[in-house]
């Protein structure tokens, strides 16, 4: 099945170069997200259902109600540049339901997933080259609209376009991620000046880049010290935060070689997945490349390679590309190479901080949505960048 998105063109040598839209969106969609379809579009009625989804979840009989949906499938071998954000949006409301589903608050978990949320999602999952579990890129990368599309995306211009529940809290955890992402066009714009400086021979150019880059992170380090401004931990922790976590020995009723299992059958499909996280963000990735930073394999760094599993296909291929490209340490200024490390450091001692207000205090289980120990693996990841800072 080919990837969906379309390849970084490629120089003379064959080499892949930095696509633009990269280095004026970041990992955002290279247009705003679609908010809802066209009302003659048969996926239409995916749109009241993701706007009633907060209110259905109040209901105990919600598993019923979702049972008995009729969703659509989206048609094989159809993915063009043209229908993309349509499938984005439709991957996006078909997870939203697959999570709610299994993860109902006030429910114990499911290990069912009923063939007609569980088909729909393979479907769409199985085009866009992911597991089929809603992850970070359908509830952030996509999940979002400005208020005035010529103003910038930033806090106070953006919203969502699904949610689980009613309250802000999960709008802002949202929109908080939103804009960092937004921001990080900055940063794979100055990699991709560093690529081009490197290739002509202009190492006089790659410090001012690296500099930019080190600007960059620091903002998006005020954007995320702003997450308490209007999120309550304790309503983070109990009313939301269960909907993204991992799924964990579900048994789809989904297609799978030689025929589609009808609901009901005992032929079905154990699946265990990561659930959304800001692991699955492709900016620190990004950062790791480019600079180089050797961090001690284990079972830290294999979780990270498997998060590159739930990342968009083009943005793993970009991955790739800056992993290729040679080593910046040498060509930048001490002053600012270190800089962009102890950026890095902080915007992870944030999140740490966050991940101890909002989640460690609250539970006794060490694992994340991801499914991992992520206070002692967060540690690690501060002290192993900080450690690679030049003398």
């Amino acid at each position: 099945m080919p990837e969906a998105g379309r390849d970084n063109a490629g120089d003379s040598t064959g080499r892949r170069l930095i696509d633009g839209k990269f280095r004026s969106r970041g990992f955002l969609p290279e247009h705003d997200p679609l908010r809802r379809f066209p009302d003659d579009c048969e996926f239409s009625g995916l749109d009241e259902i993701g706007r009633d989804l907060p209110s259905l979840l109040q209901d105990h009989a919600f598993r019923r109600y979702a049972r008995s949906l009729e969703i659509p499938l989206w048609p094989e071998g159809t993915v063009q540049a043209n229908n993309l954000p349509q499938l984005q949006l439709y991957y996006l409301r078909v997870g939203f339901l697959a999570s709610a589903y299994i993860n109902q608050v006030g429910e114990e978990p499911s290990r069912v997933l009923p063939a007609n949320l569980a088909v729909p999602l393979c479907r769409a999952c199985q085009l866009l080259n992911r597991p089929p579990i809603l992850s970070y890129d359908g509830y952030a990368l996509y999940n979002w609209k400005r208020f005035q599309p010529n103003q910038p995306i930033t806090l106070g211009n953006i919203d969502t376009i699904q949610n689980f529940v009613h309250l802000y809290d999960e709008h802002w955890f949202i929109l908080v991620h939103v804009e960092i992402e937004a921001t990080a066009a900055r940063i794979l714009d100055a990699v991709a000046a560093t690529q081009a400086a490197l290739d002509a021979n202009a190492s006089s150019l790659v410090d001012d880049a690296v500099e930019k880059i080190a600007g960059a992170v620091n903002d998006q380090v005020r954007v995320l010290r702003r997450i308490p401004e209007k999120m309550s931990p304790a309503l983070y922790y109990k009313t939301f935060r269960p909907y993204i976590r991992f799924f964990e020995d579900v048994e789809y009723e989904a297609e799978v070689p030689g025929g589609r299992v009808a609901a009901g059958s005992a032929a079905r499909l154990r699946m265990n997945f990561r659930g959304e996280t800001g692991a699955q963000s492709s900016i620190m990735p990004l950062l790791v490349a480019f600079m180089k930073i050797p961090h001690r394999p284990s079972m830290l760094t294999n979780h990270l390679i498997d998060m590159r599993n739930y990342m968009p296909a083009e943005h793993r291929r970009l991955l790739e590309t800056v992993e290729s490209m040679p080593a910046v340490r040498t060509f930048a200024s001490k002053q600012n190479y270190n800089a962009v490390l102890d950026a890095m450091a902080e915007f992870r001692s944030v999140h740490y901080g966050w991940a101890q207000e909002y989640i460690n205090r609250w539970t006794d289980d060490p694992r994340g949505t991801g499914g991992t120990p992520y206070m002692k693996w967060l540690k690690q990841l501060i002290d192993e960048t900080l450690a690679f800072r030049r003398d």
